[in-house]
């Protein structure tokens, strides 16, 4: 005899459908846009703080790499010290004999005519320091300096951010008036850098982009001795390409990311060639005493 299913029995229990829509709702997408837009703010800073940190790192690498490159010239040199700038009347006099013996020659600028801005054959190759960086062009450019110019409608990279302290080595050897640079030591050998101490004297550093032209970076003595801050200045300024900071590299071979403490320092990019106006006067200024304490020292 066949058994009859029980009343309530899975087979005899009435299906009912679920209506309720599939897709988001408008409110449920604005909240999750709400919540992504939230996390996304609270992310970005930490991600720009880790992209400005390893900028940081790289740019301190090129400063290392490149101090070594002038010193170990300075080795097969009889301790001589590269210059600064070439002699200050023949800037732009290949055939003079200072360009030989000049860390790197031609001068920086946003006009895309000048090849010197984007061409390392112009000036970079023939630099008496190129056979000792390792063929590394990327140690002559801070990584955060995203200046350049378009040529032929292709935008280039400018090929140098770095500039040299003009008190180590001079133009052609000697101070200028500019800056008040006549009563301060020229460094022209390696031992004369024991006053005040190798590590005490800065050779590279990140130079503003709208204010790095030829090679060498002029720091403002004014002020210095006697002791006079309302006197401080600036002639040509760092650059502060990492979070208000700014990299340099001693005579020692260490070198730093330097935060700059004043407003002033910090002066927004113009983004065109170095005329003199970015230039503040930087009265009582801690950083314009900090750089004079690290470029020189009075004969």
């Amino acid at each position: 005899m066949r058994k009859m299913n029980s009343v309530g029995s899975e087979h005899n229990r009435p299906r009912y459908r679920n209506n309720r829509p599939s897709a988001f709702t408008l409110i449920e997408l604005l909240v999750v846009i709400a919540i992504i837009a939230i996390l996304a703010a609270m992310l970005l800073p930490a991600l720009t703080r880790a992209k400005l940190k390893a900028q940081g790192v790289h740019c301190l690498n090129s400063h290392r790499q490149l101090s070594l490159a002038w010193r170990m010239y300075s080795e097969d040199n009889n301790d001589t010290l590269l210059y600064a700038s070439a002699d200050v009347g023949n800037l732009n006099n290949p055939a003079h004999p200072s360009w030989a013996a000049t860390w790197v020659t031609g001068k920086m600028d946003f006009n895309s005519g000048n090849p010197s801005n984007y061409d390392p054959n112009v000036d970079i190759y023939k630099s008496p320091m190129w056979p000792y960086c390792g063929k590394n062009l990327g140690i002559w450019r801070c990584p955060a300096d995203r200046s350049g110019v378009t040529v032929g409608g292709q935008f280039r990279p400018r090929v140098r951010t770095m500039a040299m302290n003009a008190f180590v080595g001079g133009f052609a050897g000697q101070a200028i008036t500019t800056g008040g640079m006549i009563p301060f030591r020229v460094y022209l050998k390696f031992n004369q850098l024991s006053v005040p101490g190798p590590s005490q004297i800065f050779v590279f550093l990140d130079g503003r982009e709208d204010m790095v032209n030829w090679g060498n970076y002029v720091q403002n003595m004014a002020g210095y001795q006697p002791r006079l801050t309302q006197a401080y200045g600036w002639v040509d300024m760092p650059g502060w390409y990492h979070g208000n900071a700014g990299g340099l590299s001693f005579a020692d071979g260490h070198s730093e990311l330097r935060r700059w403490k004043d407003g002033s320092t910090c002066t927004p990019i113009k983004g065109t060639a170095y005329d003199g106006s970015s230039v503040t006067s930087a009265a009582h200024s801690v950083d314009v005493a900090w750089m004079q304490d690290h470029a020189t020292r009075p004969k």
